[in-house]
């Protein structure tokens, strides 16, 4: 008889623990130590051939306990609960979001190389990109969610970049905050025509908005599906990490980079994160149901100039809805909206919400509301801000868990009781 396949919002209670590790305790406890005792020299002296990469592991071997900054138990089992989301053979988690992205870029990357990235992107990413890769001698080339195949491989040629140079395409979609979607598919196809001529690269894809519920970037192909933990997948805005899901193989090359660069999590933010992943499913389904809701009562207001929701997006415009159809299963929950005027009219409501809290981070049990163009994205030049739709009119909500139309009563007294109205 076959064994009946989990889905994974099932596995999340217990996948990778055994109670009777802890005295029969049905949850894992917090392993609170920094490091662990070996039963004899010659396990230790294994244990170090396999965390330093010295030899290859026996089949059904695993990297022993040695250290908590290599690992610990509530490491191990959150990244076994976390690879079931998108079938990967491994994932690595990291103690931000940004270190995860920073270990996947320098375990990549070398001196000499390029990486090609979407545009927009997150803005602490942007910064890492343009503002410090360089000092590593690694050159960043933009382009956008509009940009074929063809015409990246056309601005590579115009700056003079080899194929074998790429390291790494890179992107983030849908982008942050835009909503802008790349195509998946057409950037696989972009690492092929690479590979042809010599490239190396590998896929990279930030699916923080979407997933891994409403999309799985490594089923759709991608070597590395990345993610800020902190977002959906903590969900309660009260820890910070990171996650990269991926082959064995380049898990395994992150892993060695996350020991040296000493930005592991603590066992305290990897019990909260395997809490997290319990509730992931119902959380993120009732924070979509709400979303749609709030885009539709927002898309026909006399206040809003503009509203960026998926769900709206892809019945005006055909290339996105031909891309979600691919490689997404829900609309999500990130909304950005413009309101009419300019910078003072966007502070006013952001300034009269009461029950949407104003403060950055995305994908927590509470609405959040946020001014990209003066806060997250802040150091952007100011023509890649308007080129991409981020302006000083643009509000970025994260909807939360609350009632439906308490959210919409809150949005309505803030433009009501603004000069939105008068603009």
């Amino acid at each position: 008889m076959n064994r009946h396949k989990r889905s994974p919002e099932s596995e999340m209670m217990s996948y990778g623990y055994e109670p009777t590790w802890s005295e029969g305790a049905v949850k894992a406890p917090i392993f609170q130590t920094s490091t662990f005792v070996f039963r004899t020299a010659e396990e230790g002296k294994r244990y170090f051939e396999l965390a330093y990469g010295l030899t290859d592991p026996h089949a059904g071997e695993s990297a022993g306990l040695i250290y908590s900054r290599l690992n610990h138990p509530n490491m191990e089992i959150l990244e076994n609960r976390l690879a079931l989301w998108e079938e990967a053979e491994a994932a690595s988690v990291h103690d931000s979001g940004m270190a995860a992205i920073t270990t996947v870029a320098l375990t990549f990357l070398k001196p000499g190389g390029v990486i090609l990235h979407g545009h927009p992107l997150y803005g602490g990413t942007a910064h890492l990109f343009a503002e410090v890769l360089p000092a590593f001698n690694i050159k960043c080339i933009s382009f956008s969610a509009q940009d074929s195949k063809d015409e990246i491989c056309q601005k590579l040629e115009s700056e003079g970049i080899k194929p074998e140079q790429v390291g790494m395409i890179y992107i983030e979609t849908p982008a942050n905050p835009t909503n802008a979607l790349f195509d998946i598919e057409e950037m696989l196809a972009l690492k092929k025509t690479l590979q042809k001529d010599g490239a190396d690269a590998i896929l990279a894809v930030d699916n923080t908005y979407m997933g891994p519920l409403w999309q799985q970037p490594l089923l759709l192909g991608a070597d590395l599906s990345i993610y800020s933990a902190t977002k959906y997948l903590g969900g309660h805005s009260d820890l910070i990490a990171g996650a990269v899901l991926g082959s064995q193989e380049h898990i395994q090359a992150i892993k060695t980079y996350r020991t040296f660069l000493g930005n592991a999590p603590s066992a305290n933010t990897c019990w909260l994160l395997m809490r997290s992943l319990e509730t992931l499913k119902v959380r993120m389904e009732a924070q979509q149901k709400t979303a749609i809701k709030v885009a539709e009562y927002l898309k026909d207001h006399k206040a809003v100039a503009n509203v960026s929701y998926l769900g709206i997006d892809i019945l005006k415009d055909k290339r996105k809805a031909a891309i979600f159809n691919k490689q997404m299963s829900g609309t999500g929950a990130m909304i950005s909206f413009d309101v009419h005027g300019g910078e003072k009219e966007a502070f006013d409501v952001l300034n009269q919400f009461r029950l949407i809290k104003l403060a950055v981070s995305l994908g927590s049990t509470e609405s959040l509301a946020q001014h990209p163009y003066t806060m997250t994205h802040a150091a952007m030049p100011e023509q890649e801000k308007l080129a991409t739709g981020i302006k000083p009119t643009t509000i970025r909500l994260s909807v939360g868990l609350e009632n439906a139309s308490d959210l919409i009563q809150d949005i309505e007294q803030a433009l009501m009781t603004t000069h939105v109205m008068k603009a």
